[in-house]
């Protein structure tokens, strides 16, 4: 052999793979260097965006993730952080995020009367879900959406809601007779869920289920929870941030799973009302036509060039209005029968008004919604103390200047707190305490608009809260009509933040007592 021929072939042997692993391997430093210095040069920005609103101490890599314990006092951080830190202050969750909290009627007024839209980092894990719909959509694709869904939610629309609603409130209020004969404590939002969405699908959807009465748990609450949870978990994992690395992982097979839960159930919705519509059709003379719903406007919606909604835009907002529907509501009904539990004296108040009202009557019309003030400002309060929905969160695109001058860049992402605002001691006296009387009409005048913002404000206000609080209403009404709720002395549910507002021990009451009158 040559002494060439034998180099070479110790060249192909050892020199060039040594050779390609050494440029490989460089390559990977060189990446890694540069996405350091970006990330450094970022978070550089950041903090020099921020320098006009101090907040807590943030460590560089987590930023303030291990300050959220997930035990229950996670809020109790963010009051307390706004007694600290007037108006607003920044958290930081990761060393790139960093999201100025506000909790202040002034602020507050800033970002919701403006058209800014969602945030595009949180909200767009929601995406795989909902879709593009109403709550997550922005610019035109937005303002259409919401122009052709308004009519859905008008006053002929919602009225003959009521009796619907009532009809799920009795199916629930029917299975608490067992909880009435034994002395045992009962988790709330478990059963509150159940009628919700049972009433959702009645209303919007003329959809008739048996959710509240089938055996077992149903598939697609428990998908919603699972969602929710799942989310939550993204949100506070720096790695899950990547859509890759969420992808591969179990937390990501497991939304997944949920997700195609919640997708077949909606499916299935908008599968059979396209089918009843075809069938009305042919016999839209030989019977009488049902009441119009949510879904109908859907599916007959047309904008000036008489163009509808695509099948993904109606799964879009079907999907939206089906979790938003049912779980804020029911977050928000648990969480008022549970305060009027721990308040006999205000449930009694309500108690005396709904009697005189109803007079009698075992159910209760649309006329006598509006007959309710003691009970409508107890409910009120109670989403003051316990907001469905506890935070929110635009992205500005241009410059926004406060009140205060102090201004943030475009490009920020402004969290409106909900619950800050809600327990603000310079805005409520007594923040702590359940006071109906704050809602009285000339209490209301003397406060800011946006001092009270459980279904948020401005054009992109909650669309549905009309529908929520008449729910709210009927349930309340029918509850305490027939039942006396009791606090359970053993049991103080601890608050934890998701896309709504929970419990992560539950919200018990204990066994309610039926009334003598029924």
């Amino acid at each position: 052999m040559e002494v060439s021929d034998y180099l070479e072939g110790v060249t192909k042997r050892y020199l060039e793979p040594f050779c390609f692993y050494h440029v490989f391997g460089f390559v990977c430093i060189i990446y890694i260097a540069m996405t350091l210095t970006r990330v450094a040069l970022k978070r550089k920005r950041l903090i020099r965006e921020f320098e006009q609103f101090p907040g807590p101490p943030a460590h560089w890599l987590f930023g303030n993730v291990n300050d959220f314990l997930q035990d229950g006092t996670d809020l109790e951080k963010i009051t307390t952080w706004g007694e600290r830190y007037p108006y607003a202050f920044p958290l930081w969750f990761g060393p790139t995020l960093a999201i100025l909290n506000i909790h202040h009627p002034a602020y507050v007024k800033t970002i919701l009367s403006s058209t800014e839209p969602k945030d595009d980092f949180g909200y767009r894990f929601l995406t795989p879900w909902i879709g593009e719909g109403l709550l997550v959509s922005a610019g035109q694709r937005w303002f259409r959406h919401r122009r052709l869904l308004t009519p859905g939610f008008h006053y002929d629309i919602l009225k003959p809601y009521v009796k619907l609603m009532a009809d799920s409130a009795k199916v629930m209020l029917d299975k608490w007779e067992a909880y009435a004969k034994t002395e045992e404590s009962f988790e709330l939002f478990q059963h509150v869920s159940l009628m919700t969405l049972d009433s959702i699908l009645k209303c919007a959807f003329s959809c008739h289920s048996n959710c509240q009465t089938e055996s077992g748990s149903n598939k697609y609450i428990q998908a919603v929870y699972e969602l929710c949870d799942l989310i939550n978990i993204r949100f506070r994992m720096l790695p899950y941030h990547s859509d890759i690395i969420f992808h591969l992982s179990p937390h990501g097979y497991r939304y997944r799973r949920a997700c195609k839960i919640a997708h077949n159930h909606t499916e299935e919705v908008i599968r059979k009302r396209k089918e009843a519509l075809t069938n009305e059709k042919e016999q839209q003379f030989s019977q009488k036509k049902r009441n119009l719903d949510f879904l109908d406007i859907l599916l007959c919606a047309r904008d000036e060039q008489q163009q509808g909604l695509s099948d993904e835009d109606i799964r879009a907002e079907v999907d939206t209005f089906m979790f938003e529907g049912h779980d804020t509501t029911a977050s928000g009904l648990a969480w008022i029968l549970y305060i009027l539990a721990n308040n006999p004296e205000h449930q009694e108040k309500c108690r005396k008004e709904i009697q005189q009202v109803l007079k009698g009557k075992d159910s209760i019309d649309w006329e006598d919604v509006n007959k309710v003030p003691y009970t409508t400002m107890c409910i009120k309060e109670s989403l003051r103390l316990y907001p469905p929905v506890p935070g929110m969160a635009r992205k500005v695109t241009k410059p926004m200047t406060f009140f205060d001058g102090r201004t943030v860049p475009d490009g920020c992402i402004v969290g409106t707190s909900v619950y800050g605002i809600h327990r603000n001691a310079t805005v409520w006296e007594n923040p702590n305490v359940f006071d109906p009387l704050r809602f009285l009409p000339e209490n209301t005048a003397k406060r800011s608009p946006h001092a009270f913002v459980p279904f948020s404000a401005g054009s992109r206000n909650c669309i549905g809260q009309n529908f929520a609080m008449n729910e709210m209403k009927v349930v309340v009404a029918l509850t305490l009509k027939k039942y006396i709720l009791i606090k359970d002395p053993d049991h103080t549910p601890k608050m934890i933040p998701r896309l709504v507002l929970r419990s992560i021990n539950g919200i018990l009451s204990q066994t309610p007592v039926l009334r003598a009158s029924g």
